[in-house]
């Protein structure tokens, strides 16, 4: 327990670092890792119910482009072209649940692929809605309570604020009977079938939260870089997703948390070995599987239990 605490007290102090340092680059990677870990989380959640879900940057996608056209093309205020935005990802989730959860494994994986690739065509080809490759541009800042969200250190509280909503709201869900029956689902389903237990509508459920996260985190994302196009939600999303879950560890909320803030700052820690950037993350995250089979959060698990 003493390890667990420490580690929370840890993550405190590191959440003030961009505040000591007062350099705004740093306060870019750290909105950036606040943005990216309730992402993380979305297809954590999927994972504990032994399902990998590629579609999440699609519901990102979604959430970002639609906060920034209701917001430009209809004048919504920006809060509720947030929410909005979030409802619509939860939703696009809710119409494709019921017919992806009933297939599992590589078959599962495969079909939220193929939505993932739908939606980015979409984006890529729906050029007089989206701006296709070359983007769409003036997206306002974010306004909340009449005060204008202008500097990076204002998203990077959004930011922090909304990672920590997610990570208490998911923290309950698995304290709770319901994430007991999430467990179970992924243990022995026909056992949690036998006790009563719907097995589609909770994994439904459990897919429409995570596609609601991940489109509060695109349109967080759209206000904060004021310019979207497809490329941020495409195939490699996923693929840096599935990193940052393996490496922070599948095992508990905290996993996703500490993967993002390893993975996140990567690429421009290793700006300066451009050439040999692919080849160093591969090289961590093989390290990282061999080494740490359960990720980071098994580190303060050890003596101190779940995380």
């Amino acid at each position: 327990m003493k390890r667990i605490t420490t580690l929370y007290a840890a993550l405190a102090v590191l959440a003030l670092v961009p505040w000591f340092l007062g350099n705004r680059y740093v306060f870019h990677i750290a909105t950036m890792i606040t943005i990216m870990t309730p992402m993380a989380f979305s297809m954590g959640l999927m994972l504990k119910l032994g399902q990998l879900s590629i579609a999440q940057p699609a519901f990102m996608g979604i959430g970002a482009y639609a906060a920034a056209l209701l917001s430009m093309q209809l004048g919504l205020p920006t809060p509720a072209a947030l929410l909005c935005g979030g409802l619509i990802g939860g939703l696009m989730a809710l119409a494709t649940g019921p017919v992806f959860l009933r297939i599992k494994g590589v078959y599962f994986v495969l079909l939220t692929y193929a939505f993932g690739e739908v939606i980015f065509l979409i984006f890529q080809e729906w050029t007089s809605l989206t701006g296709g490759m070359s983007g769409l541009y003036g997206i306002p800042k974010l306004s909340l309570f009449g005060f204008r969200l202008a500097q990076t250190y204002h998203y990077y509280v959004l930011g922090l604020v909304f990672t920590v909503l997610c990570f208490l709201v998911l923290r309950g869900i698995e304290k709770s009977n319901i994430g007991a029956i999430i467990e179970a689902l992924n243990e022995d389903e026909m056992l949690s079938r036998s006790i009563g237990s719907n097995a589609i509508a909770w994994r439904v459920a459990a897919y429409t939260l995570s596609g609601f996260i991940a489109g509060i985190s695109g349109g967080i994302y759209a206000f904060y870089i004021g310019f979207l196009s497809p490329d941020p939600f495409g195939f490699r999303g996923s693929v840096d997703l599935i990193v940052i879950n393996t490496i922070g560890g599948t095992g508990s909320i905290l996993g996703p948390l500490l993967g993002a803030i390893v993975v996140v700052p990567l690429p421009e820690l290793l700006r300066e070995a451009r050439q040999y950037q692919l080849l160093i993350y591969g090289v961590c995250l093989m390290a990282s599987i061999i080494f740490i089979k359960q990720g980071l959060v098994s580190l303060g698990r050890r003596r101190g239990g779940k995380a």
